[in-house]
C-alpha cells in the first residue's frame, strides 16, 4: 500500500503516471475523479458541531481566492445550510417591508381612513417586534421557519382591527349621534367575545406544534402564540383609545333598517323584531345558498370526495434542494456532481455485531459485497462504497491486477493479513471509516444523487430486505446519514402534525363550545375548516404538490385561523336570531354585515400569505431543523460523519466517506 505521491509532480512524464494509476484505480476513477478527467472533488469532513458561519464563509473565500480558468465550485449539506443561514435574513429583511406595503394598501383600500390603518399596523407591528424580541431574550436563535412569523402575524392581527372597525361602522350608522364612550363601549360589549376566543383558537393552534419533536417548529408555535396574544391586547387597547382620540366617521344613512310590528309573533308569543335584509354580495350569497341547500350539500359532498382522492395522491418530500429555484447556484451545482460523480445525498447503513472479527468472515463480506452491488442497481443511486472495497482491491492487487480477483477472499487469514497490511503500510485512520477497530461494525456508504424522501425510503426498504439474513450471521442493521436525517426529520414532521392536527381541531371544538356553551355549535365551527383543510391537501394531490414540512406545519396554524371567521358568524348568528326569531332572516342579516368583515379579513389574510410567493426559499422548511435531531446511529467506534462534507474544486463534495482518498492499493 503506498501514496500516490509525495510530491507535486513537476514533468508531464510524472503527471501522466499518476493519471494512468488513477485510471487503474476504480476505487478512485470515477468517485474522486470524473470519468471525462476534466473534474475532480476536494472532500473535507467536518467534526460533528465544529461547522459554524464563519468556517463557512472561509470555505467561500479559499474557493475564490484559488480559482482561475478552473472553475471551483463548493456545496454539500452544510454548505446549504450556510446558504440558508444567510438567505434567512435576507428574505426577512425583503419580505417585511413588502407584506408591511401590501398590508398597508389593502387597509388603507378597506378602512378607508389613514388613522384607522396606522392604528392597526401599530398593533400588528408592535406585536411582530416583540415576538422577536421575546426570542432574543430568551436566546432562542431565529430559525429559517422564522420568516412566516410576522408574515403571519401582520397577516392574523389585521383582522382584529377589521372586525372592531366593522362593529363601529354598524353601530355609527345605526345611531349616528352616538358620542365616542358610547361607541367604545357598544365595541367591546360586541366584539370583545368573539375576537378573544378567535385569538384563543388561532393561539391553540400554534401551541398545538408543541407536539412536534423537532425544537424550531416548537419555538416557532409558542413565539408565534405570544404575538397572536400581544395582538389581542393591544388590539383591544389601542383601538378603543384611537377612537377616544379621533372619533368615529359620521354615521352615514342607515343601511339596516330595524322596525317592530305587533303582527310578527315567534312561536313562545314573543314579539320578534324585523330587520331589513341588507344589500349586497353577502346577502345575495346567503339567498342563494338559502334558495338551495341541497345542491349546496350536493356540492360540498363533491368536494370532499374529490379532496378524498386527491389525499391518497400526497406524497412526502424532504428534499432540502427544492427549496431552492432550479437555476440558483447551489442547485446547478448539485446537478453537476450528481451528473458527474456518485451524488451528493447519503445515506450510512451501520452493520454492528457484538462479536470482535466479525467482518474478517468470508461469508459475511460476500454478503455485505452482494447487498453492495444490488444497491446500485436502484434509480438515484450513484456509488456505493464499503470494506468490501478495499479487499477486492487489494486482492487484486496482489494478483497481478487480473480482473477475476476482484472478489472477496475465501481465507478469513488472508483477509486479516490484508487488513493488517493496510493498517501498517497506510492510513489506518481512514479504515476506521468502514469499519471499527476490532471489526465489529462495518459502514456502507450509498451516494445518492437526489434528497428526495422517495430515493431515501427506497433504499432503507432495500437494506431492510436484507435484514433477515444479516441477521442470521448475527449482524443488526442501522441507518445515519444526511439522507436518513432528512428522512427522519421528514417523519418527526408530519407525525407531529398529525398530533398538532387532531389537538388543535379539538381545541377549537372545546373552546367554541364553551364561548357559546353549546356543543353543537362547537362541531358546527369545526366542520369548515376541516373540510378546508381536506381540500388543501386534495388539491396538492391532484396537483402532484409533495407535502413538504411547511405546508405540514401551515395545516395545523389553518385550523386556527380558519375557525376566527365561524365564530364571528355563529356570535352574530345568534345575537340576531334573538332579534328577529328568524333563522333565515338572521341567516340573510348575518351573512350580509359579518360576512363583508369575514371576505375582507380573509382578503388580508390571503393578500400576506402571497408575499411569501417573492421568498428565495421556495418553501419554508428550515434547514437547521436536522442539527436539532438525532444524527442517526453514532457507532461507538466507527467514524461515521454527522453531515455531508464538502466537495471543493470543480465539483462539490459527494457525502460518502471515501477513506482511500490518497492510497492506492
Amino acid at each position: 500500500v503506498r501514496k500516490f505521491y509525495t510530491d507535486v509532480p513537476t514533468t508531464a512524464q510524472e503527471a501522466a503516471a499518476i493519471g494512468q494509476m488513477v485510471r487503474e484505480n476504480t476505487m478512485v476513477y470515477g468517485r474522486l475523479v470524473s470519468k471525462d478527467e476534466k473534474t475532480t472533488l476536494v472532500i473535507v469532513d467536518l467534526a460533528k458541531g465544529r461547522f459554524s458561519q464563519d468556517l463557512y464563509n472561509r470555505i467561500l473565500s479559499l474557493a475564490k481566492k484559488y480559482q482561475g480558468p478552473e472553475r471551483i465550485y463548493v456545496a454539500g449539506r452544510p454548505i446549504v445550510e450556510g446558504t440558508m443561514a444567510i438567505l434567512g435574513p435576507r428574505d426577512m429583511a425583503r419580505m417585511g417591508p413588502l407584506v408591511i406595503l401590501v398590508i398597508t394598501l389593502v387597509l388603507f383600500l378597506v378602512l378607508r381612513r389613514l388613522s384607522r390603518t396606522i392604528l392597526v399596523l401599530a398593533v400588528v407591528l408592535c406585536s411582530t417586534l416583540w415576538a422577536f424580541g421575546l426570542m432574543l431574550a430568551v436566546g432562542v436563535p431565529i430559525y429559517t421557519v422564522s420568516i412566516m412569523i410576522p408574515v403571519m402575524l401582520i397577516a392574523i392581527g389585521v383582522a382584529y382591527g377589521i372586525h372592531l372597525y366593522n362593529q363601529i361602522d354598524y353601530f355609527t350608522r345605526q345611531n349616528p349621534n352616538a358620542d365616542r364612550y358610547s361607541v367604545v363601549t357598544n365595541v367591546i360589549d360586541v366584539i370583545f367575545s368573539p375576537v378573544l376566543f378567535t385569538a384563543l383558537t388561532t393561539m391553540a393552534g400554534f401551541i398545538s406544534l408543541l407536539t412536534s419533536q423537532v425544537f424550531p417548529v416548537k419555538w416557532f408555535g409558542v413565539f408565534s402564540a405570544f404575538g397572536v396574544l400581544m395582538e389581542l391586547i393591544l388590539t383591544m387597547l389601542l383601538i378603543p383609545a384611537g377612537i377616544m382620540l379621533f372619533g368615529t366617521k359620521k354615521g352615514a344613512k342607515s343601511e339596516v333598517k330595524k322596525t317592530v310590528t305587533g303582527s310578527s309573533i315567534s312561536n313562545d308569543g314573543t314579539k320578534a323584531v324585523i330587520l331589513e335584509k341588507p344589500d349586497g354580495l353577502g346577502s345575495r350569497f346567503a339567498d342563494t345558498v338559502i334558495a338551495h341547500p341541497r345542491w349546496v350539500i350536493l356540492g360540498v359532498v363533491v368536494v370532499v370526495a374529490l379532496s378524498v382522492f386527491g389525499l391518497s395522491r400526497v406524497w412526502i418530500n424532504s428534499s432540502f434542494l427544492a427549496n431552492f429555484e432550479k437555476n440558483s447556484d447551489i442547485v446547478t451545482t448539485d446537478a453537476f456532481i450528481n451528473k458527474n460523480f456518485g451524488g451528493t445525498s447519503t445515506l450510512n447503513v451501520i452493520f454492528d455485531s457484538s462479536d470482535p472479527d466479525t467482518f474478517k468472515k468470508p461469508a459475511l463480506l460476500n454478503l455485505l459485497n452482494d447487498a453492495q452491488k444490488g444497491v446500485l442497481t436502484l434509480d438515484k443511486v450513484g456509488d456505493a462504497t464499503s470494506i468490501t472495497d478495499y479487499l477486492r482491491r487489494m486482492n487484486r492487487v496482489m494478483h497481478e491486477d487480473r480482473m477475476e480477483f476482484d472478489t472477496i477472499p475465501d481465507d478469513q487469514n488472508l483477509i486479516a493479513q490484508y487488513l493488517l497490511l493496510y493498517e501498517m503500510s497506510g492510513d489506518p485512520d481512514n479504515l476506521w471509516k468502514v469499519v471499527d477497530s476490532d471489526y465489529r461494525g462495518a459502514n456502507l456508504t450509498v451516494q445518492l444523487k437526489s434528497d428526495d424522501t422517495q430515493t431515501i425510503r427506497r433504499v432503507v426498504a432495500y437494506f431492510d430486505s436484507y435484514a433477515s439474513k444479516f441477521a442470521e450471521q448475527g449482524v443488526g442493521i442501522h441507518y445515519a446519514g444526511s439522507g436518513y436525517k432528512s428522512m427522519v426529520f421528514a417523519d418527526l414532521i408530519l407525525q407531529g402534525q398529525i398530533s398538532s392536527l387532531w389537538i388543535s381541531v379539538l381545541i377549537v371544538i372545546l373552546l367554541v363550545a364553551l364561548m357559546f356553551k353549546s356543543w353543537s355549535l362547537g362541531f358546527i365551527a369545526a366542520i369548515p375548516v376541516t373540510i378546508a383543510m381536506l381540500a388543501n391537501f386534495g388539491v396538492m394531490g391532484l396537483l402532484n404538490i409533495p407535502l413538504t414540512t411547511s405546508t405540514a406545519i401551515i395545516s395545523s396554524i389553518a385550523v386556527g385561523i380558519g375557525v376566527d371567521y365561524g365564530i364571528h358568524f355563529i356570535e352574530r348568528y345568534r345575537e340576531t336570531l334573538k332579534e328577529t326569531k328568524d333563522p333565515v332572516v338572521s341567516g340573510q342579516f348575518s351573512m350580509g354585515l359579518t360576512g363583508r368583515a369575514v371576505f375582507l379579513n380573509a382578503a388580508i389574510v390571503i393578500a400576506g400569505f402571497m408575499v411569501l410567493l417573492f421568498s428565495v426559499v421556495l418553501a419554508t422548511d428550515n434547514f437547521d431543523y436536522a442539527d436539532r435531531l438525532p444524527q442517526g446511529v453514532e457507532h461507538p467506534r466507527l467514524e461515521v460523519p454527522a453531515g455531508a462534507p464538502y466537495t471543493v474544486h470543480t465539483a462539490d463534495l459527494v457525502d460518502p466517506v471515501h477513506p482511500w482518498r490518497h492510497d492506492s492499493a
